[in-house]
């Protein structure tokens, strides 16, 4: 029987040691963003790039509004993408850039023109923090 006992406090030891990591590493993973496949994730100069050789239809999803980056086309809270539908590109293949502070609100809102059967998506890494931390120009 005490063996048995031994046995059992050992596992018990390692568990309790095993536990935690475990769950960090599940916290860790489950935290990282993973890009949806009909998300493409752009940075701050590669849009810029785009905005130089093409008009673009860049919109800014973040609430509250903030400044906006310089030729943003359409203000829209990534919450409500599905009041101002009639202000979106009527051809669902258009390219619709999307912003916010920090970029979470804008996968946000990628999900909604998703689930409205937009296909070309694009957000922008880090949104105009990124924009901004890269010297580019707000309105």
């Amino acid at each position: 029987m005490n063996e048995v006992h031994v046995f059992m406090n050992s596992k018990t030891i390692v568990m309790k040691k095993l536990c935690p990591i475990i769950a960090f590493i599940f916290i860790i993973t489950g935290c990282t963003f993973q890009k949806p496949d009909y998300l493409k994730v752009i940075t701050a100069n590669e849009l810029n790039r785009v905005m130089q050789k093409e008009d673009i239809f860049l919109v800014d999803v973040h609430t509250p509004e903030q400044q906006h980056i310089k030729g943003t086309d359409l203000f829209i809270p990534y919450n409500e993408i599905e009041k101002y539908k009639d202000k979106l590109p009527k051809d669902k293949n258009t390219a619709i850039y999307l912003y916010c502070e920090s970029g979470p609100m804008g996968n946000a809102a990628a999900r909604s023109l998703y689930e409205l059967g937009y296909r070309n998506l694009s957000n922008l890494e880090g949104g105009t923090k990124a924009w901004s931390k890269s010297g580019l120009d707000f309105e």
